[in-house]
């Protein structure tokens, strides 16, 4: 059956095979095989499109393993848009009955109820207090079978809270708060005025709900008050709204959208100076900080003040394997690429490590790494309490 993966010709002859991604894309390197590659997947599509190449078991899990970290896209000479092709295929795949498969559909279901997803939080929180849930999985350790609420502090700016962010991570969205009230601005959490953005949803290929979430997302934060967002992978998508709406609307949206390091940095000034943490912190960027949203020299600067010393990894941003919901889908996988972050973090020796993505941090914790958001390092310096164990 001819399947088109509806990716624009010249997109995929844009790719000339050169090779120079091979060393960014974590699959490959644990793999070392060529199916497991940009070079090899972009292959894959141009048969399919082109020339009716069958979807064959071997084709799919070829798409169903990457991890869409796109550390491909820096490293190409001739700007290949590889994120944007995976999601067309991965789309047009759900679309045929050979994508995201029904368990993990079912699973996003309660993403988009705020009540719902923190009444399972509660229930897998107690659980998990019994010493039940396994360790590798990295649910926080300190996840609440109550959360205190939301407060609103004024209209500066909205702080987008999300889904699953906000009941597995709200004492985040708290610091993050402080950290912008303490540079100056009211805060507005969006709590369950805009639940979910899509950007789980967009990995798996159900685009179409997360253009349903984007539209319902633009008309609750109307205005031009900025939104700062403290995930990589919920910022990335909102900016990328524009595209994926292809509306005017959509793209002055994504315009006010802010990553919470670049918002903080661009006002550092206004927040006063403290006596910095006394921890050698060890950067790890977010892949859609880094390769997509190509902010993450504000870490630097935002954490550079409030703590002893700052560390970079030896690998050069390579993936750590959480990739959403990629850690669930693919466990052997993503413990093998995140075999190598940790080790990486290791030969760097921190006492902590700094990571704006919670799905990171999660899938570091599960590995023993002591894993906290720049957001709470700063709010630790600033307001002098303790940070959290995280092991």
């Amino acid at each position: 059956m001819f399947v088109d993966l509806n990716i624009d010709a010249d997109d995929l002859n844009k790719c000339v095979q050169c090779g120079l991604c091979l060393p960014f894309c974590p699959t490959y390197r644990v793999t070392g095989e060529e199916i497991y590659s940009p070079r090899g997947r972009i292959s894959l599509m141009r048969e399919i499109q082109t020339s009716d190449a069958s979807l064959t078991p071997e084709v799919l899990a070829s798409f169903d393993t990457c991890v869409q970290c796109r550390g491909c896209e820096p490293a190409c000479p001739s700007g290949v848009p590889y994120g944007h092709m995976m999601e067309a295929t991965r789309e047009r795949l759900s679309e045929t009955g050979d994508g995201a498969p029904r368990w993990l559909r079912a699973g996003f279901a309660p993403l988009e109820n705020p009540r719902l997803l923190r009444g399972g939080s509660s229930v897998l929180a107690f659980v998990n207090k019994s010493k039940l849930v396994p360790k590798r999985l990295g649910v926080p350790k300190g996840l609440s079978v109550r959360r205190k609420p939301h407060s609103t502090s004024g209209s500066d700016v909205f702080m987008f809270t999300g889904c699953v962010m906000d009941a597995w991570s709200r004492d985040v969205h708290f610091a993050t708060q402080r950290n912008l009230e303490a540079a100056g601005f009211g805060v507005t959490p969006t709590a369950d005025l805009a639940p979910c953005c899509g950007a789980l949803q967009l990995h798996a290929g159900l685009t179409s709900t997360t253009r349903r979430l984007a539209e319902q997302l633009i008309e609750a934060l109307t205005g031009d008050a900025p939104i700062v967002v403290n995930s990589a992978g919920c910022g990335a998508t909102m900016k990328d709204y524009g595209r994926i709406l292809g509306t005017e609307a959509a793209s002055e949206f994504s315009a006010r959208v802010y990553d919470s390091q670049e918002f903080l940095a661009m006002h550092l000034d206004k927040v006063h100076d403290v006596e910095p943490l006394d921890l050698v912190v060890a950067i790890q960027d977010p892949c859609h900080l880094r390769h997509v949203q190509m902010v993450h020299e504000a870490t630097r600067t935002v954490l550079a003040p409030y703590v002893r010393s700052l560390v970079e990894l030896d690998d050069e941003g390579l993936c750590c394997g959480a990739g959403g919901a990629y850690s669930v889908q693919q466990p052997l996988l993503a413990g093998q690429i995140r075999d190598r972050k940790v080790a990486s973090i290791e030969r760097a020796a921190p006492d902590v490590v700094a990571s704006a993505n919670p799905g990171c941090s999660m899938h570091l914790v599960g590995a023993g790494v002591r894993a906290y958001h720049p957001m709470q390092l700063v709010d630790a310096a600033l307001t002098g309490e303790r940070l959290d164990a995280q092991s």
